[in-house]
């Protein structure tokens, strides 16, 4: 990965595309690289969709290695969800393809005149852009489709859906997974309307004819790999809950916590968990004939994603998430499998955030435009989207548009993004998360869930403000550095509890690029990025007085625990004292 793919998109003529050198960029990848460029290339008051705004795609520092987890990828640019730095994660294939191909980063540039819709490609002769308007309007599943009749079933894509053309901001940018199935989302913040806005439709990756990266230093990198792997392997969640019942496990174990957001985050347990748990989902996708979990892309270890088999033994989609779940499930009071994984099929198909929408849909539900645990209802709700009625596009535009659309006063956003499926006043380490991080509402920013609830890395009291400022800010300097690194968020269980799990993860690092980093340089890594990200959002007009919950969380108590968020303003405002 030593080069950098620069297209500009509004170029006179048509695309130009610039190949140089990493520069100032060196040695980054994954968020590291992705929030670098948009803090130094972007101006902090542009317009999310406008041409002043780059779209940066880049795999991690180990991604396209043999190393085991490495096959996450970012995509960032200015969001026009929250206004702010975004940077949205995924697995799948592409990361390992585009690594291999030695890209550091590819960056969108500039914005076509008109509505074109162009098709990148790349492989081991180059890169091509062509106008494609065949795929204009097509959902992420007919793209695929026509991808795998040209250029076969081996390659990697990244598109967009309908929702991305139409510049919605709960658009998601689709990766297709081992399988070649679009399944595998960046989903969060709108990142999918930013490359609609570029005028891209698809970008096909083909590695064929392309060597593994290779480490400096070979044998330390294979030994600290087999470590690393064994660390995984004996660590409970990442060698047993993960891969015998996918995400979903999850279900379970926050709902009798109390902190499982219920009817828009009215209450904090829903009577029908028990119908959409992991264990239920497991058990029906086994009777049905369909894989319980696999992997989402080539490495993964854990493999918790898997397939979520129809009624009639078909396929219909990816195995849904907890988020999936939680979100058009007890979040909009349904308790029906079924539809919640046809929800999960639309969203994918249309390029949206499962997240977004499974709040957008409850938020519209309490405005009373549909009675909570009507799924028939949720699905005409997507079709509106599908179809970009004026309807459809405000549910597009996510939880805070529709709440101000249609009068709703608790509307659960922090600037201006969905809250995840943990409600912040029972578990209140995952609520400083939500309310700090640079990225808007995001569980996967500072995952207190792990420490508050499940006890890995320690035992930080979900119930009380009392060391979950600390938690939150620890878990997000780490976070950004495994975002950086191309590995899979959820290798924080093991390197958490195993110090010679995260000793492996550092001598991974160290032998591939000949470095001899300690914790105190992961750490440090990991702050630089937040410094990034906060100096851009302070540019863009950011303030502390964005870094807070939505009022009702402190005012309007949640059972069964009847407990409010309890962190002080003041305590969020000392997260970032680095």
């Amino acid at each position: 990965m030593d080069k950098i793919l620069r297209i500009n998109m509004g170029a006179e003529g048509g695309p130009k595309l610039i190949e140089g050198p990493l520069g100032d960029y060196e040695g980054l990848g994954g968020r590291a690289m992705t929030s670098a460029v948009v803090l130094k290339e972007v101006p902090a008051d542009c317009h999310p969709l406008g041409e002043e705004n780059k779209f940066v795609i880049a795999p991690g520092m180990l991604s396209g290695t043999l190393g085991a987890q490495t096959g996450r990828i970012s995509v960032g640019c200015k969001s026009p969800l929250t206004g702010g730095i975004k940077e949205a994660n995924s697995g799948g294939q592409a990361a390992q393809v585009l690594a291999r191909l030695g890209y550091a980063a590819i960056i969108l540039e500039g914005k076509p005149a008109d509505g074109s819709c162009y098709k990148i490609v790349i492989n081991k002769d180059g890169v091509s852009i062509s106008e494609d308007k065949s795929l204009a309007g097509l959902g992420n599943y007919a793209v695929v489709e026509k991808v795998k009749a040209e250029y076969g079933d081996k390659v990697a894509t990244i598109s967009i859906g309908p929702a991305g053309e139409m510049k919605m901001g709960a658009a998601s940018v689709a990766f297709s997974d081992m399988e070649m199935r679009p399944t595998r989302h960046a989903g969060r913040g709108g990142v999918g309307a930013v490359m609609g806005a570029k005028g891209v439709k698809l970008i096909v990756l083909d590695d064929e004819g392309m060597p593994r990266r290779q480490a400096k230093d070979v044998e330390a990198f294979k030994d600290a790999n087999k470590r690393f792997v064994a660390g995984l392997n004996s660590h409970p969640v990442t060698s047993q809950g993960l891969p015998a019942f996918g995400t979903n496990v999850l279900v379970n174990v926050v709902n009798e916590a109390g902190g499982f957001p219920t009817r828009n985050f009215k209450t904090g347990r829903f009577e029908g968990a028990s119908k959409i748990s992991g264990e239920t989902m497991a058990e029906q996708t086994a009777a049905r004939g369909g894989v319980v979990t696999r992997g989402c892309h080539k490495g993964c270890v854990i493999r918790c994603s898997g397939d979520y088999t129809g009624p009639d033994g078909k396929w219909l989609t990816k195995q849904p998430e907890y988020e999936t779940v939680w979100a058009h499930g007890a979040n909009c009071g349904i308790d029906d499998l079924d539809v919640i994984a046809q929800l999960d099929r639309i969203d994918d198909d249309l390029g949206l955030d499962t997240i977004e929408m499974g709040n957008a849909i409850a938020v519209a539900m309490d405005a009373g435009l549909a009675e909570f645990g009507d799924g028939q209802a949720a699905l005409k709700l997507m079709d509106e989207v599908a179809k970009g009625t004026a309807l459809g596009r405000i549910i597009g535009n996510g939880a805070g548009a529709v709440g101000k659309m249609f009068g709703v006063e608790n509307v659960p956003v922090v600037k201006n993004q969905s809250l995840p499926a943990y409600d912040p006043r029972a578990v209140q380490g995952i609520g400083v998360t939500y309310a700090t991080s640079t990225q808007g509402g995001d569980h996967t920013a500072g995952y207190a869930v792990a420490t508050n609830l499940m006890k890995v890395g320690g035992d930080v009291d979900p119930l009380k403000p009392e060391g979950n400022v600390e938690l939150s800010r620890n878990l997000q300097i780490a976070t950004a550095s495994i975002d950086a690194s191309g590995m899979c968020l959820f290798i924080a269980f093991a390197i958490m509890d195993q110090p010679e799990t995260f000793q492996a993860l550092l001598d991974m690092i160290n032998a591939h690029y000949g470095y001899s980093w300690t914790a105190d340089d992961w750490a440090e890594f990991g702050m630089q990025i937040l410094r990034n990200e906060r100096e851009f959002n302070k540019a863009a007009g950011f303030t502390n007085l964005d870094d807070r919950l939505p009022k009702y969380f402190k005012k309007l108590p949640l059972a069964p625990h009847n407990i409010t968020f309890q962190v002080t303003d003041a305590e969020l405002d000392s997260v970032f004292n680095f």
